[in-house]
Formats: structure tokens, sequence, C-alpha cells
């Protein structure tokens, strides 16, 4: 019998969701003989890896110790893009009198019915993820508890062994600190944490100008909190473009968030009521008195605990070493997600899930590789960064000549009708060819726009191509027809314009 791990508050929404991702009381199945595999971790990785194998017949063992659903469902993507969604809607209302409307009485915030949507919407999904979902419809058998390999071919669980042909270590990865003098003695949120607040923060420091620390910097400021954001890097969004990252930090300090970026933390002090943040910037020496600080500087693989050793699996604290097929050093197991990847992303566990499953399973015939991904990314600041491929300057490192094409909102109808304008649409291309390498996208919508170059990436679909695909009108997304449309114009070079002009001509 299991024990549920604790969340907080203790409302129904999150008895709800512990009911369906640990449930109290669980009692594990009656191990099997063997298993076609056997997966350590049950977030995005692990789930996807065990109802694929599942589904196509597999007779699978899947092991948590803390939540199904993992990060992603409890203190990843769904509660933070549930409380974006709030902050959007307190941003739009505070624009209203652009768009001709009149908010009486201004915009009033009510923090702890905002987090409660947040817990009721979590709790919404978590049946999807769930134990009984998992164990009485997809036919896994779910063990709940800690997990540790003992052997090459045996992991053992709650004082019982499963043996298994195939093993999968999905045990994801969580919140680093840096270390900051007095930052571990002084209590911090984290990513797991932040969504446990009922109460605004008066003043909050977000420690990290990665993509978590500008969300959330910039939503829970629009939510009411005074927001101080320090990095040691002198860029927001590090991985960006600069002109990417310029309109980020724009947007924050529109929203009234504080910048202190190239800074270096010194120390982390209590003092009365206060965690009081000393700094050091350019020369010059400052201090950021918060009531809470949220640290958002990295993530850190979960490899401890897991008897990796005794399984012959190599790990460094960089992650499980896998090779390009996902396969560690002990041949018979394999790793996905944030354990082992350099992207800390969902789509990208669920991507190695599925190379998991056909490589471990069907061996020689499943040979799929994880350099031959096409991984997109997105940012959910307002407005949205989303990113595939190379950048300009990873091109420039490569050695690669490429031409790059720019379309700016404010010359797209749909984003000036939207009020939208801040933004651009920029595709990469080898030069002199029309073979798409990147883009970056920042617009209010930008995740939902990167796909359509991500497929043409994929598809092997060259820039020219997508100028021939229709678009309903007025979208933002024809801004990525109208990079197309510029491509093909550059392909009209005076030689080919004079042949055509004489064509023309004698045509008459």
């Amino acid at each position: 019998m299991s024990d549920s791990p604790r969340l907080l508050p203790d409302d129904a929404h999150n008895r709800t969701l512990i009911q369906n991702v640990h449930p109290p009381g669980w009692q594990n199945p009656e191990p099997a003989r063997r298993y076609n595999l056997v997966v350590v971790g049950a977030g995005t990785a692990g789930l996807v890896t065990a109802a694929g194998a599942a589904g196509l017949g597999a007779r699978v063992a899947l092991v948590e110790r803390h939540f199904m659903g993992g990060d992603c469902l409890v203190t990843g993507c769904v509660p933070s893009k549930a409380v974006i969604r709030s902050s959007r809607v307190i941003g739009e209302l505070r624009e209203a009198a652009t768009f001709g409307v009149k908010v009486p009485g201004g915009v009033a915030v009510d923090f702890g019915a905002v987090m409660e949507r947040m817990r009721r919407v979590r709790a919404e999904i978590s049946p999807h993820d769930s134990a009984w979902r998992f164990g009485r419809e997809l036919g896994v058998d779910v063990f709940l508890g800690d997990a540790a390999f003992t052997g090459p071919d045996t992991v053992a669980v709650a004082g019982r062994t499963l043996r298994f042909a195939r093993a999968v270590v999905a045990t994801g990865a969580r919140p680093g600190h840096p270390p900051i003098p007095g930052l571990a003695e002084t209590r911090f949120l984290t990513s797991e944490t932040v969504f446990e607040l009922t109460e605004r923060p008066g003043h909050l420091a977000v420690v990290g100008g990665g993509p978590i620390g500008c969300e959330l910097a910039q939503a829970l400021r629009r939510l009411g909190a005074e927001v101080t954001l320090l990095s040691d890097a002198p860029q927001l969004l590090p991985r960006e473009d600069q002109d990417a990252a310029e309109i980020v930090r724009q947007a924050l300090l529109r929203d009234g968030v504080r910048l202190i970026l190239g800074a270096t933390i010194a120390s982390v002090t209590r003092e009365a009521t206060r965690k009081v943040l000393r700094y050091r910037e350019g020369g010059r020496e400052g201090a950021v008195a918060a009531d809470e600080i949220l640290v958002a500087a990295g993530r850190v693989p979960n490899v401890e605990g897991l008897g990796l050793d005794a399984a012959g699996v190599r790990h460094t604290r960089e992650g499980v070493v896998v090779d390009d097929h996902l396969r560690t050093t002990n041949r018979r197991i394999y790793a996905a997600g944030d354990v082992c990847l350099g992207w800390k992303f969902t789509h990208a566990a669920g991507a190695a899930a599925r190379i998991v499953v056909q490589n471990a399973l069907f061996g020689l015939a499943g040979r799929r590789r994880v350099s031959r991904l096409v991984m997109p990314w997105c940012t959910y600041t307002d407005p949205e960064v989303a990113h595939v491929g190379l950048n300009e300057r990873e091109a420039r490192e490569r050695g690669l000549a490429i031409d790059t094409l720019v379309r700016r909102l404010e010359d797209v109808d749909r984003a000036l009708t939207d009020g939208e304008t801040e933004g651009f649409v920029k595709v990469h291309v080898r030069r002199g060819t029309g073979r798409i390498v990147g883009a970056t996208i920042v617009a209010r919508r930008a995740g939902e726009m990167i796909s359509e170059v991500t497929l043409a990436i994929v598809a092997g679909v060259g820039l020219g191509r997508l100028s021939g695909v229709i678009h309903p009108y007025p979208t933002q997304a024809e801004a990525v027809r109208h990079v197309a449309d510029q491509y093909q114009r550059t392909r009209l070079t005076p030689f080919v314009r004079a042949a055509l002009e004489t064509w023309l001509r004698w045509t008459r």
C-alpha cells in the first residue's frame, strides 16, 4: 500500500488530483514473471512510453514515487499556463480603452480565485494521467513507490522485484538553485512550490531570466505583485535571437517588472520579515528586499537513489548518459525525457518516448535517432517567442551561410486589427536555396504559428513552396506566407526579369 504525497493547499481540487495521480491506499499489483518493459517514472516520457508499448501488446510495468503526470501536470505546463491565461485577461482589460472599451472602476484581481481556477483545471485534466486509466484501460501494471535497480535486469519497488527484458529511466528533473551564499538557508519558491501560493506576494524577486523566470515574472506582475527579475546574463532568454529577447524585455518593462540584468547575486539574508538579495551589477552594488524569492535557474536531472550503478548505467551531473538511440551503457536499459535530454520540454519528452518504444521493443527494426528530431519550443510570455532549428548566432558558429527573411507584424493586416503589432516572423534559409534551417516567431500566439515552419523542415519543403499555401484572410499566420513571398521575389534576378519582360513584349 502506497502513502500519498502531500499537495498544498488541502482543498477539494487537490484532493481530486491526488485521488487520480497517486491514490491513497493504492494496492500495487502482483508482479508478472517478466516484463517486456519496465518504465521508471510516470511523467510525460514515462506515460507516453508505457501507453505506447502497452498499445503494441507489450507487458508493461510503470513505477512512480510521486505524482503520475509529473512536472507537466502538477508543477509545470498545466498550472503555469492556467495562471498565464488569467494574467493575459488582466493585460487585455488594462488595454481595453485602446479598443474603445471602458472598464468601469478599473480592474480588480482576486489572486486566490486565480490560483483556485488553476487547481480546478489541473484536477480536471488529471484523469488522463491517472493510475486508474493506465491500470484499468491501458493494461499497464502501475506500481507506486520508490524504485531502485538491483541488477542489470531487475528493479525493486515496495518490497517487490520486477524483472524485465527492457527498461526505461524516465525520472525527469527538478528545479536547481545557484550556490548563492545564504539562499539555501532562506525559504524560497521554485516552479514546484510557487503554485501552492494562495495569497499574492507583496514583492517577488525572480532569480533567472530564462523562459520560466520571464513567464512567471510577467504573469505575477499582472496579477498585482511587485516583481524584480535578476539575471546574471545581459540578455533575457539567452537562447533566443537578441531582437526577440528585446521585445520580451520591453513587454516586461511595460508591465512594470523591474529588470536587473548582468548582475551577480552576492548573498541572500533575512532581515525582519523580508528577504534581501545583494547584488553587483557593472561595478555597482545594490539590494532588493522582497517578501518571496522565486528561483528559476535551471533544472537538475533526477538520478539519485535509482541504483543506476547496480544496473551498469552511466550517469553524470548532467543526467543519464545515452547514445543517439537513447540507449544507456546497459544495453537493456534506455532513458527518455529531462533525465537525459538537453531539451527540457514536455513535447521533447514525448518525442523521445516514441523513439524509445520503437528502439527498445523492436531492436534493429526501430533504430530511430534523437539527432534527427526537429525540435520547436515556445516561451509563453506576452508576446510569445517560438523557435525551431538554428538561429543566426548558431548558423555563424557552424560556418553556415544563410539568408534571413523577416516580416514584421506591423505590416500584417490581422495584427493591426488585433492591436498586436509587436513581433515578427523570421526565417533562415541556406544561402542561394529555399531550404529552411531555422525560424523565430514573436507574436501573441507564436506557439501556434511555429508548427507550419516545423512541418516544412521535417518534410523537406522549401520556403518557396509555402508561398503557395493558401492562408485564411486575415490571420497573423499569413506572415509566414509573406516571408515565403519575399523569398520568391529574391529568385527574380535581373536576368530572369529581363527574360520575362522580353517574353511579355513578344506576346502582346
